[in-house]
């Protein structure tokens, strides 16, 4: 490849990051930046905001909707129905899948002891079929997310920078992302502080940053891992939740140093079968 080719296809990659982060940024704070400008008047029209209003679920899917715009300007229909093959893409070391489906629930489990907690989150009134009604719910909104995060952000980025820089740029990118919620009444957000979230945003990026590139760009494990950490049956344990991920992230890094400092290994296809798109 020439100089001028590899510097064209640079341009076109970087300019494929910016508009997903600014079609993004402007679908969620836009719509949670107007509940927070005009709460009455945004009531009145669309009626209150909550975690199951369809406008949040919008808000939500941002990263999804970027990521999907961005592969189907780039590469047409054919180009997203590949992509979109990603999600079948299961083939990964056991390690990784033990630590999504067994690891994330034992670190819940461990923080809620730590601070007197129970193992599970206490069932509601209305019976264990809400809790797996909500589980379901769970399911159609933070791991949509990763259409986004690690469909089209990350082997991107992974094309100029290392693993571990990409995962923590991304999660810087997704701490931020989440800020206008932190001001809006009536979501889970406005009980929270950010700067812990960040830290947590970027440590979970990083985290899953090893399982993407082990499962050669899978969609599949993302999601999972997504889901694992937003599932209603694990008991809420803040702060130790976070604390013992960061330590399972940072012996994770340690381990896998050779991966997380090189490109070597890096997925960067956005798309399968093509280097560039």
């Amino acid at each position: 490849m020439s100089t001028l080719q590899a510097r064209h296809d640079n341009t076109r990659d970087l300019v494929k990051i910016f508009v997903f982060v600014a079609i993004t940024f402007a679908i969620t704070w836009g719509i949670i930046g107007s509940y927070i400008l005009w709460p009455d008047a945004m009531s009145a029209r669309f009626g209150a905001v909550s975690g199951s209003h369809p406008l949040y679920f919008i808000a939500t899917w941002a990263p999804a909707i970027a990521g999907l715009s961005v592969v189907l300007i780039s590469a047409g229909f054919s180009g997203l129905k590949r992509f979109c093959s990603r999600l079948l893409m299961w083939r990964c070391p056991g390690v990784w899948w033990l630590f999504i489906l067994l690891g994330i629930p034992l670190v819940f489990m461990a923080g809620s002891l730590i601070k007197g907690g129970p193992l599970f989150a206490p069932i509601p009134p209305e019976g264990a079929g809400a809790m797996f009604g909500l589980m379901l719910m769970m399911l159609f909104l933070g791991p949509i997310e990763e259409f986004g995060w690690r469909g089209v952000a990350q082997p991107l980025l992974q094309r100029f920078l290392v693993p571990f820089w990409t995962g923590a740029l991304i999660g810087t990118i997704w701490g931020v992302w989440h800020l206008p919620a932190f001001y809006l009444a009536g979501v889970v957000y406005e009980n929270w502080s950010f700067l812990p979230f960040l830290i947590g945003n970027i440590t979970l990026a990083v985290l899953v940053t090893p399982i993407f590139n082990a499962a050669r760009g899978s969609l599949l494990l993302p999601m999972l891992f997504h889901w694992q950490l937003i599932n209603p049956f694990w008991p809420d344990a803040q702060p130790w939740d976070s604390w013992i991920l960061t330590g399972v992230a940072i012996i994770i890094i340690w381990w896998k140093r050779d991966e997380m400092f090189s490109r070597d290994g890096a997925m960067t296809e956005m798309i399968p079968g093509e280097d560039r798109q």
